[in-house]
Order: structure tokens, then C-alpha cells, then sequence
């Protein structure tokens, strides 16, 4: 079970109340709101998490890229650092 989201509030609810939203939008739970509305098929669900997938290793491609392009950039001082 995940832990609750806690949020402090002094004197302005409104500012915790944003702070609340955004610790809500980065934790996934509107997206998790949103698809869960409606029923999804066994198909669809499947076909959502293989596009889920093929995004997250896109990405982390990109990233790998720049990364190596960094090191490159600074002579290998970055690789050697680490």
C-alpha cells in the first residue's frame, strides 16, 4: 500500500491546496482517476501498456544519448568521474 500524501498547511489553504495538487498530478493519481472512469478491455489494456513501454524506452534512449554525447563533449572527464 502506497503512504498518504501530506501536505502542511500555515494559514493559507489555498497555497496548500495547489501544493496538494501538484504532489497529486506527479504521484499519477489524476491519470489513474481519468482511466479508471471508464471500463477498459483486457485488448486495450494490453495495447496501452505496450505504447506505455515503447514511450518509457524511447526516452530513456534519448537520455542514454545526451548523456554520451556529454561525455564526449567534455573529454571523458564526466565518464571518468563517475
Amino acid at each position: 500500500m502506497t503512504s498518504p500524501l501530506e501536505v502542511e498547511v500555515n494559514g493559507d489553504i489555498e497555497k496548500a491546496f495547489k501544493n496538494l495538487k501538484k504532489k497529486m498530478a506527479f504521484e499519477g493519481i489524476f491519470k489513474e482517476l481519468k482511466r479508471r472512469r471508464y471500463y477498459e478491455k483486457p485488448s486495450e489494456e494490453k495495447k496501452r501498456k505496450k505504447e506505455e513501454a515503447e514511450r518509457r524506452r524511447i526516452k530513456k534512449m534519448r537520455r542514454m544519448q545526451v548523456q554520451s554525447s556529454r561525455s564526449k563533449k567534455s573529454g571523458g572527464r564526466a565518464a571518468a568521474k563517475e
